[in-house]
C-alpha cells in the first residue's frame, strides 16, 4: 500500500510526458489562434516552432530545478510527508494547464508545465528515497523498479488519452491535460494512512518508539522488526548526523559511488531512449501511414519491459541488468545507424528499424531505466542519501532536457551517424559499470556502505570483500 500509493506520483510524471506528443498539432493551433487574436496576423513558423519546443521541454528543466529541493524536503519533513507536500505542485500544474484554453492563453499553459515540472523533479527522487527505506532488503530493488513500471504505465495511458479518437481533439484536449488530477487527489487522500520511513525516524530523528511502529506495520513480524531495528542502530553508529552539499562532493568515501552515479545516469539518459520516445512519432511518419499507432506500440514494449524488470531485478541483480542493458543499446544503436543510412536505397527495411526501435526500449527499461533512478539510494549512507537523489534528478532531468534541446540540430548535422554518439555513450557505460559497479542485491544498507567507507583509495574491483562480480 505504501509503494503503490506513492508511485502515484510517477504516474502523474509519466502521463505527462505520453499525452502531448499525439495532440501536438492541434496545441500548436491554439498557440497561433491565440497569436491571431491579439496581433491580427498568424505566428511565424520559426516562433511556433520554438514555441511548442519550450513548452515541452519546460517540463524538464522545471525538473532540473526541482531537484535543488529535494535535500530540504526529505530532511525536514520526511519521505512521505515531503510526498505529500510536492503533490501540490502536481495540481497547481494541471490546473494550470487546464485554464489555458479558457484564459486563452499559452503562457498559462507554458506556466503549468514549468511548475509540474518542478514536481517532477521533487518526486522521482522522494518516491525511490522512501520506496527504498520501507521496503524489505530481499525486495528493495523490484519494490524500487515499481516506481519505473508506474512512469512507463502513465506514458502509455498519455499517449493513448492524446490519441484524436479519445481526448485528443480540439474539444477535450484542456480537459486531457487535467487528468492526472485524479492521481494526484487519491495520493492525498491515500498516503496520510501510510507509515513514514522507519530509517527516517530512527536515524534522523531518533525516535526509536516510532520507527518501531511504522516497521512492525510494513513488517508484521516482531523478530523482523527486532533484527532491522538492530540494523538500522548499527547504521546510525556508523554515520554522522548530517551531511552537507560541501562534505557530500568532498568526503573521500562518496567519491567512488558519486562517480558510478554519474556514469550510469548520464549512460542511461544519453544512449538514445530519450530521442526516440519524444521523436517516435515524427520517426515514423516518414515511412509509415498510421505512425500514431506504432507509437503507442513504442510505449506497450516499455510498459511490458518495466513489469519483465520488476520480476527479474531481485533474481540477475542491479549489475547484471545493467551491463545488459547497456550493450544491447549499443548494439541497437548501430543496427539503427546502419538500417537508416541504406533505408534510401532499401526502403523495406523500415520495418527492421521499428524492430530495432522497440528492441533499444526494451533494453533501456530492462536495467539502465529504472535502475539509475534508485541506485544512488543504495549506494549511500542515510545522511547523504537525500542529497544524492537530488544529484540523480539532476542528471537525469538535465540529461533529458539537453537530449531533448540538441536531438533535432545533431540529426540534422548528422544525419543517421547521429545514433554513433549514443552508441559511444552506452558503450562508456557499460565499461564503467563492469569496472566498478558492485552488486547491491540482497545487502543492507550498512555493509553496502561498509564497503565504500574502507574502499578509500583501493580500487573497487580489487576487493576481496566487494562483491563485484557475483
Amino acid at each position: 500500500m505504501s509503494v503503490g500509493t506513492s508511485v502515484l506520483g510517477s504516474l502523474q510524471i509519466g502521463y505527462h510526458t505520453g499525452n502531448v506528443n499525439a495532440p501536438a498539432k492541434i496545441i500548436e493551433q491554439f498557440f497561433n489562434n491565440t497569436w491571431r487574436s491579439r496581433h491580427n496576423q498568424s505566428m511565424p513558423d520559426q516562433s511556433l516552432t520554438f514555441l511548442w519546443s519550450l513548452s515541452v521541454s519546460i517540463k524538464d528543466f522545471g525538473a532540473l530545478l526541482g531537484s535543488l529541493g529535494v535535500k530540504y524536503l526529505a530532511d525536514s519533513y520526511g519521505r512521505r510527508n515531503s510526498i505529500l507536500i510536492v503533490n501540490a505542485l502536481s495540481v497547481a500544474g494541471a490546473s494550470l494547464m487546464f485554464l489555458s484554453k479558457a484564459s486563452e492563453s499559452f503562457e498559462v499553459l507554458i506556466m503549468g508545465r514549468l511548475v509540474f515540472g518542478l514536481f517532477c523533479g521533487l518526486v522521482m527522487s522522494l518516491n525511490p528515497l522512501y520506496i527504498q527505506e520501507v521496503s524489505p532488503t530481499n525486495l528493495r530493488g523490484a519494490f524500487a523498479t515499481l516506481n519505473q513500471v508506474s512512469f512507463a504505465s502513465g506514458i502509455f495511458i498519455g499517449m493513448v488519452v492524446g490519441l484524436e479518437t479519445v481526448l485528443g481533439t480540439e474539444q477535450y484536449w484542456a480537459l486531457m491535460l487535467s487528468l492526472s488530477l485524479i492521481p494526484a487527489l487519491l495520493q492525498y487522500l491515500v498516503l496520510p494512512l501510510c507509515p513514514e520511513s522507519p530509517r527516517y525516524l530512527l536515524i534522523n530523528q531518533g525516535k526509536e518508539s516510532q520507527a518501531e511502529a511504522a516497521l512492525l506495520r510494513l513488517r508484521g513480524s516482531l523478530d523482523k522488526v527486532y533484527t532491522e531495528l538492530e540494523e538500522m542502530k548499527d547504521e546510525a553508529a556508523h554515520t554522522q548526523t548530517g551531511v552537507t552539499i560541501h562534505e557530500f562532493f568532498r568526503k573521500r568515501s562518496y567519491r567512488q559511488p558519486i562517480i558510478i552515479v554519474l556514469f550510469v545516469n548520464l549512460g542511461s539518459q544519453l544512449s538514445g531512449f530519450n530521442a526516440i520516445i519524444n521523436y517516435s512519432t515524427k520517426m515514423f511518419q516518414a515511412r509509415f501511414d498510421e505512425a500514431k499507432f506504432l507509437t503507442l506500440g513504442v510505449g506497450a514494449v516499455n510498459v511490458i519491459f518495466t513489469l519483465v524488470a520488476f520480476f527479474l531485478m531481485e533474481r540477475a541483480g542491479r549489475r547484471r541488468l545493467l551491463l545488459t542493458g547497456f550493450i544491447s543499446i549499443a548494439v541497437c544503436n548501430l543496427l539503427m545507424t546502419i538500417v537508416d543510412s541504406v533505408l534510401h536505397l532499401v526502403p523495406d527495411l523500415r520495418s527492421l528499424q521499428v524492430l530495432v526501435v522497440f528492441c533499444l526500449i526494451s533494453m533501456y527499461e530492462l536495467g539502465p531505466g529504472p535502475i539509475s533512478w534508485f541506485i544512488a539510494a543504495e549506494l549511500f549512507d542515510q545522511p547523504s542519501r537525500p542529497i544524492a537523489m537530488a544529484f540523480t534528478s539532476m542528471l537525469n532531468w538535465g540529461g533529458k532536457f539537453f537530449l531533448a534541446l540538441l536531438f533535432p540540430p545533431l540529426l540534422k548535422a548528422c544525419s543517421a551517424y547521429v545514433y554513433l554518439l549514443f552508441m559511444a555513450v552506452a558503450l562508456a557505460a557499460f565499461t564503467f559499470t563492469w569496472i566498478r559497479l558492485p552488486e547491491t542485491k540482497g545487502r543492507t544498507f550498512d555493509d553496502i556502505a561498509e564497503e565504500f567507507r574502507g574502499a578509500e583509495g583501493i580500487p573497487l574491483h580489487d576487493k576481496p570483500r566487494f562483491n563485484t562480480f557475483s
